[in-house]
């Protein structure tokens, strides 16, 4: 389907200007904030924010808040997301303008990632001391990756990304899938922990993932908007942990998945009062009765003993891969073409 003309003419406008050229061009490479484009581009923030806000006017670019922050990424999709790639792909990004930019871009990536490693250090004590106690990261995510690894997905979002170790994890699967992820979302409510992640994902060379600031009792997102959505160890830190799980549902599409990683119940009361968990983990009938209320099948469950020796209890980890119901609306020749 074409451009009508007078959106067509306002994209040409919005990109044929030398400085509002250079932040799309920046703009492919990742998400950046005002701050960002004017260390990189020398020139005042009001100026930035105008040429910004044209952009945006055009629908060239898209802007999202974290917090007092604001985010600009570059629409990919669409009509004027694939006008706009296909400009980018003629420019010539080693001319000398655009390739000092880039030079700059990875000095603010690299500042960017010093101040993530900072806070990151002043919590690893705390963090260490936890994640002893139960299986690893790795372990952890491989069974995450072999919940899902049935059928391909579209779409996913982390609820409370943290690191944003779990994005990753399922971008890397996809892509090595020949399936690459369309929209991979991450949701925090600690800016902190959004710039860890954003760290982590820019070193990684992920691109095109969006993270949000925001909790899981209302996230920002349209009903039915993902088939993967992903809750790795955030109930224990809620006071409604059910809530956050009828928030997660209600953004499934119909047959998408819901992946829940939290412990199994435990005693370490530590765990409450220096670490901040709300609740000593879950029991199985809890989360199935949570998920079988949102209408969700559950279609898996497993427990992830921890490493063998050490004294004193340890975390065991619990996964419930539940479905979509909706599901069995589909009729068989397409359900066939979902699973193949």
């Amino acid at each position: 389907m074409g451009i009508p003309a007078d959106i067509l003419l306002g994209v040409i406008r919005a990109v044929g200007e030398e400085t509002r050229l250079r932040i799309v061009a920046l703009l492919q490479h990742g998400e950046l904030t005002v701050s960002d484009l004017t260390d990189i581009l020398g020139q005042s923030q009001p100026r930035i924010s105008r040429h910004l806000k044209l952009l945006a006017d055009a629908g060239v670019v898209d802007k999202h808040r974290e917090g007092t922050w604001a985010f600009f990424e570059l629409v990919t999709e669409g009509a004027i997301g694939e006008l706009v790639v296909d400009l980018l792909g003629r420019a010539d990004t080693h001319g000398s303008g655009l390739a000092a930019d880039l030079d700059r871009l990875a000095i603010v990536r690299s500042r960017r990632a010093s101040a993530a490693q900072e806070y990151f250090a002043a919590i690893a004590e705390r963090w260490d001391e936890e994640r002893l106690l139960h299986a690893s990261d790795a372990t952890v995510e491989a069974h995450i990756i072999d919940s899902v690894a049935g059928r391909p997905f579209d779409s996913v979002l982390d609820v409370g990304t943290g690191t944003g170790r779990i994005l990753l994890a399922l971008a890397t699967h996809a892509s090595s899938c020949g399936r690459p992820v369309r929209r991979a979302v991450g949701l925090d409510n600690s800016h902190s922990m959004l710039a860890v992640a954003r760290s982590n994902l820019e070193r990684a060379e992920v691109r095109g993932v969006d993270l949000r600031q925001g909790d899981a009792y209302s996230p920002p997102f349209e009903r039915d908007s993902f088939d993967l959505i992903v809750i790795h160890q955030v109930l224990h830190f809620l006071d409604d942990p059910a809530r956050a799980v009828r928030e997660a549902a209600a953004l499934l599409s119909p047959g998408g998945r819901l992946v829940i990683v939290d412990f199994a119940p435990h005693a370490l009361e530590f765990l409450r009062s220096d670490h901040a968990h709300r609740r000593l983990g879950f029991r199985t009938d809890t989360v199935t009765g949570w998920l079988d209320q949102c209408g969700l099948e559950v279609s898996g469950t497993r427990t992830i003993d921890p490493p063998t020796g050490g004294s004193g209890e340890r975390l065991t980890v619990s996964l419930w891969l539940a479905t979509d119901r909706r599901d069995a609306d589909v009729p068989d020749a397409q359900r066939s073409e979902i699973e193949s």
